[in-house]
């Protein structure tokens, strides 16, 4: 079994391995009390503590440890916004932050504050002109991650950062994806990382807060962790993350150049390989191991459990997996296809033979996934009967209602138009990507009786 799904949970690093079970004798006691035990237990949390602040590129004082990333975030994204709110209650995110942020951002906005977010091209990068454009004086945080979670996008931190700084407003930095590859560039004032993310064990997040950021926590006030993550400290998954963060960062620029090597020659294979494929995320500007890719006409949970038989696990951001049957909300800020969605984020160490074996199972799978949904082979141009067409797809899920529309396209004339009667959400966000690929021109949506319909003019 060939595993590429490391953007979501990086199998555990040896070194991870080995220091969580040598920490067990040790660093079961309370850090906090005198006696020897505590004493010993002291001493592991702050050899980890300094450990992981190196890595991080900040003070000891300034670093926490959480029961999660997610609850580093929460953290974060509260305990600033609370420390600031004699500035003001505007809060900047980006379109593509990771769930934890944006649903922060929600509740601070239902609780009165208010909240900008910031587009992303199609590459899934903002600009910093953007973010600049969106501080305000009544703005109290901006966050941005560092890398996206979805299809590796680097973000342009250090140009926001500078932003944010000139402007006196603190910048989050999610770091999740991208701290195990290298420091976070750039004058930011917060940062949020996950353990697992890098081989650590789960179960432990960072939360740093610069000096001169004013932050309050959030919550019943405790001792722990300067306050900012109540409960006691698992000491055992904290010495195993410090570790493995430094293990894997030793091995970052030799296997970053390894997997990017690979990544490249996923992105330059597969839309040779399989037809109507749209490689989305930044070309240059990404993470080393993840390449994401949508497929047309594909049911992306089919998909995936073809690739599981075959042994690949991968991931993906279709709205055929999610259990809302609503788009990713990264691939819908991109605008680009949501249907047929597949992200491969190949783990430190993977094999060339892998990705190669990958490549040649691919095609047969997406085949039979079309196939079987009765996908066009090619848009057939048939002798124009109408210049208008209705589609009624109600109560069908895509990729049918784009299938659909690629089967008629060719049955109206230049000029003419097709109107797609859909109720499912992934329509609104996969039909105007289909025509952005297949050069058709999307009018736009309008009501009706059940769902929308969803206007395409054929060009060409």
């Amino acid at each position: 079994m060939s595993y590429f799904d490391a953007a979501s949970a990086a199998p555990l690093h040896p070194v991870a391995r080995q220091a969580l079970q040598a920490s067990f004798d040790e660093g079961w006691a309370d850090p906090a009390r005198l006696y020897r035990e505590g004493r010993r237990a002291r001493l592991l949390l702050d050899a980890a503590r300094e450990a992981a602040a190196d890595a991080v590129g900040c003070r000891p004082d300034e670093l926490a440890f959480t029961s999660s990333g997610t609850r580093a975030v929460h953290s974060g994204v509260g305990g600033a916004l609370a420390g600031r709110r004699r500035v003001g209650h505007h809060l900047i995110v980006s379109a593509v932050e990771h769930s934890s942020v944006l649903h922060s951002a929600d509740l601070h906005e239902a609780s009165g504050g208010s909240v900008t977010r910031v587009q992303v091209d199609r590459s899934g990068r903002v600009s910093p002109s953007s973010y600049a454009e969106a501080l305000a004086p009544g703005t109290a945080l901006a966050c941005l991650q560092s890398a996206n979670h979805e299809v590796g996008t680097e973000q342009p931190v250090a140009e926001v950062a500078q932003m944010c700084r000139e402007a006196g407003v603190p910048l989050l930095v999610d770091a999740a994806q991208s701290l195990g590859w290298g420091r976070v560039e750039g004058d930011w004032s917060l940062l949020t990382a996950s353990a697992h993310k890098w081989g650590g064990p789960s179960g432990v997040g960072l939360l740093v807060v610069r000096k001169g950021v004013r932050f309050a926590p959030q919550g019943p006030a405790d001792e722990r962790e300067s306050g900012r993550a109540a409960g006691f400290e698992n000491i055992p998954a904290v010495v195993a993350a410090a570790a493995s963060l430094r293990a894997v960062r030793a091995e970052a620029a030799a296997e970053a150049a390894r997997l990017r090597e690979l990544t490249e020659r996923i992105r330059a294979r597969v839309p040779a390989l399989v037809p109507d494929v749209e490689v989305v995320g930044d070309a240059v500007h990404r993470l080393p191991g993840i390449v994401t890719f949508s497929c047309l006409y594909v049911d992306g949970e089919t998909l995936l459990h073809e690739l599981d038989r075959a042994g690949f696990s991968v991931s993906s951001g279709s709205s055929c997996t999610s259990s809302t049957l609503t788009p990713s909300h990264v691939l819908k800020a991109m605008g680009v296809l949501s249907e047929g969605n597949v992200r491969v984020s190949l783990p430190p160490g993977t094999a060339e033979e892998d990705v190669d074996r990958f490549l040649s199972v691919l095609p047969g799978a997406v085949s039979g996934v079309r196939e079987k949904l009765g996908a066009p082979t090619t848009v057939t141009k048939v002798p124009a009967v109408a210049d208008a067409l209705i589609v009624d797809a109600l109560g069908r899920r895509c990729p049918i209602p784009v299938i659909e529309l690629a089967k008629v396209i060719g049955d109206v004339p230049v000029g003419g138009t097709v109107r797609v009667l859909s109720d499912d959400e992934a329509a609104r966000l996969d039909i105007p990507a289909w025509c952005e690929m297949r050069g058709q021109e999307y009018v736009g949506e309008e009501p009706a009786d059940r769902g929308s319909a969803y206007v395409v003019r054929r060009l060409s």
